[in-house]
């Protein structure tokens, strides 16, 4: 057993039934822990959360009912879904949280809700990409491209994504022959993260490339990477007829949550407007709830238009994207 987990639930176990929430997170302490705060400020209900690498489905069907843990905390739909699935969820009826989170963004059985989103785009060579060069995710098939994309491998989550809601759209069909055409434009094999294919602009290797948008809040706030923030400029694509893809972080409550009415408090805290200007700040992600502003580090990156496509139909497709990527080799 990881000893940290071993040591959070003991402690959770030794502690008397009080006003608290007990929290699984994927997400970085650095992350999550403003919202907390301003959560126990607001309410007065005690925070405790495991942080953890991975397995968090896997320790909540071991921990079944006897679960300390009330909210899991992540990012990417692949990770709120594969929870849902396994079972180590709960339905959460709240007029506030419904209000507050667009249908799009919330499991239409409401097991999990978004909470910010962050967009899937293409930073562009300042020196090398026009204005209105880059129009559409389609365009990135198109030959007029070879040799001047870089991405990460065709396998990790966000791009899976970004298959599965190419799917969603255009069906498997379709896109098979844009995995296709982006694959005989990358200028060299899928490797690294996001930031890696920014470097790659800024060294020359490629011209675009597609990362998701807070990459670019990192980047500038890193002295290090700088440089090479200054040498792209990001470029929201659209699906043809539709917006930007997004993928988001989000809650769900657990199937066991012993603290069931203070974790729909913090859900609820985590909906509102002060919670999202935080958590959108913090993260140079986008507020789910509408009318909450981005920060305007976020803003000075250009408008973003969402695609309005459940997320919880591109996650239904999640299976066929892995498929069709590893059929055409997209990282061969």
């Amino acid at each position: 057993m990881n000893l940290r987990l071993a040591t959070f639930a003991l402690i959770v176990a030794a502690t008397p039934v009080a006003a608290e929430v007990n929290i699984y997170s994927y997400r970085q302490p650095e992350l999550v822990q403003p919202l907390l705060d301003a959560f126990t400020e607001a309410t007065g209900i005690q925070t405790n959360v495991a942080f953890l690498d991975k397995g968090m489905v896997q320790r909540l069907q071991a921990e079944g009912a006897r679960s300390p843990a009330d909210v899991i905390l992540t990012s990417d739909i692949s990770r709120l879904t594969e929870a849902v699935e396994a079972g180590v969820t709960q339905p959460v009826d709240s007029a506030a949280i419904a209000a507050a989170i667009p249908a799009s963004l919330r499991d239409p059985n409401n097991h999990w809700f978004g909470l910010t989103t962050r967009a899937r785009v293409v930073y562009a060579s300042r020196d090398r990409v026009a204005d209105g060069e880059v129009t559409t995710y389609e365009d990135l098939a198109d030959p007029k491209w070879a040799g001047r994309i870089c991405t990460r491998s065709g396998l990790h989550a966000y791009n899976i994504a970004l298959t599965s809601a190419v799917i969603t759209r255009g069906g498997a069909e379709a896109a098979r022959g844009w995995l296709e055409g982006l694959k005989a434009n990358l200028a060299r094999k899928p490797q690294g993260n996001d930031r890696a294919q920014v470097k790659a602009i800024w060294a020359g290797e490629c011209d675009i490339s597609l990362g998701n948008t807070y990459y670019m809040g990192l980047m500038q706030a890193d002295p290090d990477q700088q440089d090479w923030a200054k040498s792209v400029r990001i470029v929201f694509p659209v699906f043809e007829g539709g917006g930007t893809h997004v993928n988001l972080s989000g809650m769900a409550m657990t199937a066991a949550a012993p603290h069931r009415d203070d974790a729909l408090a913090l859900m609820e805290f985590l909906a509102s407007p002060t919670a999202q200007q935080i958590y959108g700040a913090t993260n140079y992600e986008y507020p789910v709830t509408p009318g909450v502003a981005p920060s305007d580090t976020v803003a000075a990156w250009g408008t973003l238009t969402p695609d309005t496509t459940s997320l919880a139909d591109i996650a239904g497709h999640r299976p066929e994207a892995l498929r069709l990527t590893e059929t055409v080799d997209f990282d061969g």
